[in-house]
């Protein structure tokens, strides 16, 4: 198996028992590393470290020095060839060899001469797992040949007149570097109008007499020898002109209209353009096939030059530099041609291998025109070397199959073209060599609390090894978040807590063999300030004090130090420090400023400052401070066009020194009233050189300032016009979109009056396509910011510039931008829509993306349009709600959440440009599968009986699906809330009521009830009720006003023949009949008014005769506003009863077969007042204050 290099980190969840943290790291391009240890016993073919320059030019007064140095293990042996043949060196005195380096060293200080070993050169490097060879080395000595004597005679001319002083230097090795000077060794002045060219020489665009003298000297510095030669003196002399007649530019270099430059990648172009003209010409520089690449485009010798660094194929094409004067302009054209030596895309890299692996070797090379590749094995070409049966040549590849020991080899890649040649080396070497752990054994890290561990094991072995990590000596789990496993085998804990401390121990295996360390990590407690030290207003001659308290770990040593204004505190007794405290005595002005608290320990360091003001110790009288007052006398003096002075009298400064005046102008022509910085100048001056710009009609006002604040301003001076000139600017923000799909909206900023220069303010705006040969279109539009070009094709890239102009000329060129025409609908749908349900509430849409041409815009996304299909109920609305889901860019696919289960979706996608959205896609349907029903939509308990409750439910409101049954738990509750055991029943999913029987009277229960599909089970409804009580416990029942507050449905059953219930009524008709015999005597001994009359008056129920012939009670009346019943007694709900209420037998209510219930299943008869709330456990009081009550308790 081959060895390749592994994804740059590996996150891996913890949780598994045991965790183990696993890599399997795949290098194909090894490197052995170099720890003595290892390489004591390990293999390795040479590989060149160290090397002399390809291009390698000598000082003839020193030795020469060819490097060549190599490592490899056994140590490799050097040999060289000059000039493609054997160089003896044992044969040649004057050339040693370094020892254990394949350096050689030619002695020519004593004797010999440089020229003699001048000569290509080439090192071999070899041991017997094969040979490295270096670059071939040309050895070149440097020449700095003297100037050949020449006659010069004097140059003579009028003012105004173009000269080139020709320099000529002799050609040395390197070439030298060109500078004119004076007798002086002055250098002489250079401009817009003198300046030296890339050949050295001197050009004047025009000369004037101060450029008369008689010692113009060029020099040339060969830096190589550290030499300097010169050439003659040049003399010249101007004679002036009365006047000098100005003329248009011409260049002077280079020649004609058009010229051809040839550059390599990676080196930099200079394109040089020189003109004369009087006046001095001005060199502009364009592309004009694009714009000139930002940052690496630079202008030298006065724009004279255009370079630009690390040229590369694109940069090939026209360039034009123009040369323009007040009387006229004139262009060249520069045809720039890059071509490239070979330049690396894939270098070989080194292959370690174990026997019975695969591998191959890569050499990749670009270049103009395309290198030519080559391959060499041990430095010699591979079609005559050695066969290989494990070799194969594929152009630019080598691939190894099934290797052996005997394959190790090191291979040369040579790449080469007209322009240069590429040589890289690299080994396969062949090792079977089981893991090594090359960190250290029981290493020790610590590391703060919340902080990332780095625990390292560097490791090596053939075939490579997989790393495990375990934590604990025994390997136990790590039950921790995510680990982070690095290609180098390092573990790291991105948030290391207390419990990550232990030792952890790594593990290196491959079929050769297994290797492992333990490593020990310690958590430590970060160090804190917990007091820290507070703002602090001291008066002068006092003591402050600022607090630090730091907490850290006990393991660690914090050293506390103070900083004042992030500087060491000064040397003054004054500042003691204690072990929480710094101290100031006696604090002055000087110890205003930020105190800065640093706990260091080894591991971590934090930090708190405080700031410490120092006041007066008490307010004294003092002079009043105030503004200054405003400057006056103002004066403009010595006006230029694009200057003039301006001078001013200070007011009083009002007892605090004049810091600084602002001068503020106003432009009365352009924007009269507005007010604008111009300047600021030291407040001890009271003049200042104003630079201005043209056609402004200016005025200025000064302002003073002091600590204070700042004065009003001054009386305004008088104005000053300048003159007008074209516009130095061009407008800015300039873009071009279209509005409509056959226009091109071309849009700027308009320079403000300020930036116009001059009257006449319009623009020349110039278009062309990028992608086409057509020349620039161009109109000359007034002073607005919008131009729109019509009748352009759809969504165009135009080149589009705005240069400005006025009546006095152009502004410079103007950079190039590029637009868009305008855009149009896309035309054509995305195809191939697939849809795939991922679950019953989301779906995963892919689409193939639309040709970009047929989009006609920007692309801004794609649109999905998805809607459910209407069920029979619904189908007659005329609208469909659509949804719709956009996703931005480029990306071909999209996930519909919130999908309906059990539904039947249609969606199609659009693109979407700038203009809007193109045609939809063809409809794609899609079902969602079932999923769990919502909870039924209600549930209620009726008809309750004494074993018996009947529920009626809705069904869920939504199904999501097919339901298949329903389910319902039910358990009892007791008195004190405590829930009995649970009954689980299925019910069939076309029921909406369902009756349980056999329960326990006067019980609650407590009801779960859901549906179910095939998905699951749905939310559940709750609910609860209560059976009624025995009729057996009813016998004693009251009257109404005494009765239960809730009516209790009975058996239907025959009581009357019961023998406890014969019994009951004979016992309640003697208690009866002794009542009223007690009544019968008190009434006797009253004799005021007749027991009839006082039950007229005033009957109590709870003394009613009771008749014995039907078992019934007697008829009662209330004719007192009822009477609030005895406690104990359960009431109706508002306290009343009904006199017609009490006209029912209680064979209505104990036999009757015909009893009529309500819907809770309480009777409607005797007892048929407004229903009690239902106590909580169905139980009465117990206390029985009225004989009704009595005679319940005692039944």
């Amino acid at each position: 198996m081959q060895l390749k290099i592994m994804p740059k980190k590996k996150r891996l969840s913890a949780g598994r028992v045991p965790l183990i943290l696993f890599l399997c790291q795949m290098i194909s391009a090894l490197e052995v590393p170099l720890d003595p240890k290892l390489l004591e016993d390990l293999l390795q073919p040479p590989t060149i470290t160290q090397q002399s320059p390809k291009d390698y030019i000598i000082d003839p007064r020193e030795n020469i020095v060819i490097q060549c140095e190599a490592k490899g293990k056994p140590p490799p042996s050097f040999s060289w060839t000059r000039n493609g043949t054997h160089f003896d060196i044992d044969k040649d005195p004057l050339v040693t060899m370094k020892p254990g380096s394949g350096t050689l060293i030619i002695n020519i200080m004593s004797e010999g001469k440089a020229e003699t070993y001048e000569g290509v050169y080439q090192c071999t490097a070899r041991n017997e797992r094969g040979a490295a060879i270096s670059n071939n080395i040309v050895v070149r000595p440097s020449r700095s040949p003297l100037w050949t004597k020449e006659k010069l005679e004097p140059i003579i001319l009028r003012n105004g007149q173009s000269l080139v002083l020709p320099c000529r230097p002799p050609v040395g090795l390197p070439p030298p570097i060109i500078f004119w000077m004076d007798n002086s060794f002055q250098r002489l002045p250079q401009s817009e109008r003198v300046s030296q060219g890339l050949n050295g020489d001197l050009y004047f665009s025009n000369v004037l007499p101060e450029d008369t003298r008689e010692d113009y000297i060029c020099y040339a510095r060969f830096n190589h020898t550290q030499t300097i030669q010169q050439k003659q003196p040049i003399s010249v002399k101007v004679i002036s002109a009365k006047s000098s007649r100005e003329r248009p530019p011409t260049f002077l270099t280079p020649e004609g209209n058009a010229s051809n430059k040839e550059e390599l990648r990676g080196n930099v172009l200079s394109l040089e353009c020189i003109a004369e003209g009087l006046p001095t010409p001005i060199i502009y520089w364009i592309k004009e096939d694009g714009i000139l690449p930002i940052n690496r485009t630079f202008y030298k010798n006065f724009k004279k030059t255009l370079q630009i660094i690390h040229v590369s194929e694109a940069d090939s094409g026209n360039y034009q530099c123009i040369a323009k004067n007040a009387l006229g302009a004139i262009h060249h054209t520069i045809s720039v041609t890059v071509k490239a030596a070979p330049y690396w895309i894939m270098a070989p890299q080194n292959l370690v291998l174990s026997p019975g692996e695969d591998g191959t070797l890569i050499c990749r090379a670009n270049g103009k025109p395309k290198p030519r590749i080559s391959w060499l094995t041990n430095g010699v070409p591979v079609e005559i070397a050695p066969d290989d049966p494990s070799r194969k040549i594929d152009g630019d590849t080598i691939i190894f199959s099934n290797v052996q020991e005997r394959s190790s080899a090191v291979y040369q890649c040579n790449a080469s073209n007209e322009y240069g040649y590429l040589l890289a080396n690299a080994f396969v070497n062949v090792l079977a060599e089981p893991p090594r752990i090359l960190t250290p054994t029981h290493t020790l890290y610590q590391v703060i609390a919340n902080r990332p561990a780095l625990l390292d094991c560097a490791f090596f072995g053939s075939p490579l090894p997989t790393i495990e990590w375990f934590k604990g000596a025994k390997g136990s789990a790590l039950h921790e978040d995510i680990y982070v496993l690095h290609e180098n085998g390092t573990l790291e804990i991105p948030v290391a807590q207390k419990d990550s401390t232990g030792t952890y121990t790594c593990v290196a295996r491959n079929k050769l063999g297994m290797a492992k360390n333990e490593v020990h990590l310690e958590i430590k407690d970060p160090t804190r300030i917990i007091k820290q030290p507070e703002y602090a207003v001291v008066q002068r001659g006092n003591t402050v004090s600022f607090e630090c308290e730091v907490k850290h770990d006990h393991t660690l040593i914090p050293t506390v130090i103070w900083l004042k204004d992030n500087s060491e505190l000064p040397s003054d007794e004054r500042f003691t420090i204690d072990k929480d405290h710094l101290v100031i005595a006696d604090v002055s002005d000087d110890d205003s400023g930020t105190y800065t608290c640093v706990a260091n320990t080894t591991l971590d360091n934090v930090s708190a400052s405080a700031v410490l003001s120092v006041v007066a110790p008490t307010p004294t009288p003092a002079p009043v401070y105030d503004v200054p007052n405003p400057p006056f006398d103002l004066e403009l003096t010595n006006p230029l066009d694009k200057s003039v002075q301006l001078s001013w009298t200070p007011g009083d400064d009002n007892n605090s020194p004049i810091t600084k005046f602002i001068i503020e102008y106003e432009d009365t022509m352009h924007e009269a009233g507005l007010w604008h910085h111009h300047a600021e100048v030291s407040g001890t001056q009271t003049t200042a050189q104003l630079k201005l710009s043209p056609y402004v009609n200016y005025s200025f006002r000064v302002m003073a300032e002091n600590s204070i604040g700042r004065s009003l301003p001054s009386e305004a001076s008088e104005q000053y016009l300048t003159k007008a000139a074209e516009p130095d600017k061009n407008p800015t923000a300039v873009e071009g979109l279209g509005s409509e799909p056959d226009n091109l909206v071309i849009t700027w900023k308009p320079l403000n009056g300020f930036e116009s220069n001059g009257p006449g303010l319009q623009y020349k705006v110039s278009w062309r396509q990028k992608d086409g040969d057509d020349e620039w279109t161009s109109v000359v539009v007034a002073n607005v910011s919008k131009y729109i070009v019509s009748g352009t094709p759809t969504f165009v890239p135009y080149l589009i510039k705005v240069q400005a102009l006025n009546d006095v000329g152009f502004a410079p060129e103007p950079a190039v931008v590029m637009g868009h025409s305008g855009e149009d609908l896309p035309m054509v749908a995305p195809g191939n829509v697939r849809v795939t349900v991922v679950n019953s509430t989301l779906a995963e849409v892919h689409w193939d993306p639309v040709p970009l041409k047929s989009i006609r815009g920007h692309l801004q996304g794609y649109r999905i349009y998805y809607w459910k299909a209407q069920s029979p109920s619904k189908r007659n609305r005329r609208h469909i709600e659509k949804k719709i889901l956009t996703f931005q860019g480029s990306k071909t696919h999209g996930m519909l959440p919130g999908l309906e289960p059990f539904s039947h979706y249609t969606l199609n996608v659009r693109v979407v440009n700038g203009k809007g959205e193109g045609p939809a896609s063809a409809d794609q349907v899609f079902n969602t599968p079932e999923g769990v029903p919502s909870a039924p939509s209600s549930l209620k308990i009726v008809n309750p009986t004494l074993d018996s409750l009947t529920l009626e439910w809705d069904p869920p409101s939504h199904p999501n699906g097919i339901l298949t049954e329903y389910t319902l738990k039910y358990q009892p509750i007791n008195s004190t809330h405590e829930l009995g055991p649970l009954v689980d029943l299925k019910i069939p999913a076309n029921k909406t009521r369902w009756t349980l029987k056999n329960l326990n009277f006067s019980t609650r229960y407590k009801f779960y009830f859901y549906a179910q599909t095939s998905a699951g089970s749905g939310s559940q409804i709750t609910e609860e009720a209560v059976t009624t009580v025995d009729e057996g416990k009813m016998a004693g029942i009251p009257p109404p006003d005494v009765g239960a507050g809730k009516a209790m449905a009975s058996r239907q059953v025959d009581i009357a023949t019961q023998g406890w219930f014969i019994g009951l009524m004979c016992a309640v008709a003697l208690l009866i009949l002794i009542l009223l015999i007690v009544c019968f005597i008190r009434r006797n001994k009253g004799g005021k008014y007749p027991v009839k009359e006082k039950e007229d008056a005033r009957a109590d129920p709870e003394i009613q005769p009771m008749k014995e012939d039907d078992g019934t009670f007697g008829e009662y009346s209330d004719a007192e506003d009822h009477k609030p019943l005895k406690k104990g007694s359960r009431t109706p709900s508002d306290r009343t009863v009904k006199k017609e209420d009490s006209d029912d037998s209680l064979v209505d209510y104990g036999e009757g077969v015909n009893g009529q219930f309500n819907e809770d299943g309480s009777f409607i008869g005797q007892y048929s007042g407004k229903k009690e709330k239902e106590p909580a456990e169905g139980n009465e009081s117990s206390e029985a204050p009225s004989p009704v009550n009595a005679m319940n308790s005692f039944v």
